[in-house]
């Protein structure tokens, strides 16, 4: 039987974010790859070839990158606090601006999933509440260029004041990715990271105002977007969620946390955001073999309730992303592993030119090898 060859044309009809025309709806999500120089977690001139050779994403987004010290949860991920890292990062933005492209800088803060081998002095990670992050790893350097996972240390919790201050630290990461060139910034929300422990009701066990009710363990979420939004604008400002209604027994690096009401949960987060009115909501799904979709009941309504644009990702295949798009349900959609393992992406799916298959082994850390010598489809 002759497969049929689906019209990809609807992925490369231009659309706007914020300011921005892209010229297509295919996205490079975040991707951590650990290759930052040592020390100081800053990029370098690698990391600026590997994001210029994948600028034909209609946008792109940093990998995670952290917006203080304590922000660390694996080893060799850049930061985005220092001077020397600004430095690092205007390179990257310069190369992607030459070659046409779009890049947004994602704010990332692990809070507990960290270790203290990654915290100054030592020292405990940070949480909204003292609980220990169970079913996650972190990875940690064992040695110059070597490393290993290790499980989370013990957090200690927050002060109310500390919250504060951490909200003026993410508006200064902000600042600093608009000094780096970066068109815009994401606000990493998901996969059970610092603003997601807030979050949820199984790691915030607070008794002030950010902890108790749903609409006081989205406060964080609420200031942290109006203090970025104060620096960058709304319209150039995204979010991230990763939504989970079910869990797995897989062993993984990292997941995320399921609420109870996961629906209720995030339909009220995304009203923070309409609210606010932010230019794109980008929501991981669940990426592990076979996990389900996300309800059809839950795309509906968050079209109902969010009217800038709508970035879905998690193992979406072409297929899915035209379906969701005829359905109104997305507007563009982010492809990790095939982005890793073929810069020319866009161009491949255009052409429905076959893939590069990606290699697990070189994801995290190590040289150019695995990361920047994905070849360019050859006619």
């Amino acid at each position: 039987m002759k497969q049929t060859i689906p019209n990809t044309s609807a992925l490369f009809s231009p659309v706007k974010l914020g300011p921005y025309t892209l010229k297509n709806r295919i996205v490079m999500p975040p991707l951590t790859r650990s290759r930052s120089t040592q020390p100081g977690n800053i990029p370098n001139d690698l990391m600026a070839s590997y994001y210029a050779q994948r600028a034909s994403a209609g946008f792109m987004v940093t990998e995670g990158t952290q917006i203080e010290p304590r922000g660390q949860g694996y080893a060799w991920t850049p930061g985005i606090h220092t001077q020397a890292q600004i430095e690092g990062w205007k390179k990257i933005t310069q190369a992607v601006h030459a070659k046409g492209g779009i890049i947004f800088a994602q704010l990332w803060h692990v809070g507990r999933v960290s270790h203290t081998s990654l915290q100054p002095n030592q020292n405990q990670p940070v949480a909204p509440s003292a609980i220990t992050a169970d079913n996650v790893k972190v990875f940690i350097e064992t040695g110059p260029g070597e490393g290993a996972l290790a499980d989370p240390s013990e957090p200690r919790a927050l002060s109310t004041e500390e919250v504060s201050e951490l909200i003026t630290m993410y508006a200064q990461a902000a600042r600093n990715a608009l000094e780096a060139g970066f068109d815009g910034v994401e606000l990493h929300c998901a996969n059970g990271y610092l603003v997601n422990q807030f979050i949820s009701e199984h790691s915030n066990k607070r008794d002030d105002q950010y902890g108790g009710s749903l609409e006081n363990r989205l406060r964080f979420l609420k200031e942290v977007v109006a203090a970025v939004s104060d620096v960058v604008g709304a319209d150039r400002l995204g979010v991230r969620f990763a939504l989970l209604f079910a869990s797995t027994g897989e062993d993984r690096v990292y997941l995320g946390l399921v609420e109870s009401d996961p629906h209720h949960t995030y339909i009220e987060a995304v009203k923070v955001l309409e609210k606010a009115g932010i230019a794109y909501l980008s929501i991981a799904e669940a990426d592990w073999d076979n996990a389900p979709d996300l309800p059809e009941s839950f795309y509906q309504a968050v079209r109902a309730e969010f009217s800038g644009r709508i970035i879905y990702a998690g193992k979406y295949t072409v297929e899915k992303s035209l379906n969701m798009l005829s359905k109104g349900y997305g507007d563009l959609f982010a492809f990790g592993r095939p982005f890793i393992a073929n810069p020319d992406l866009p161009e491949r799916i255009a052409h429905h030119w076959p893939l590069n298959e990606v290699d697990p082994a070189t994801m995290y850390g190590g040289t150019e090898i695995g990361y920047s010598d994905y070849p360019y489809y050859q006619k």
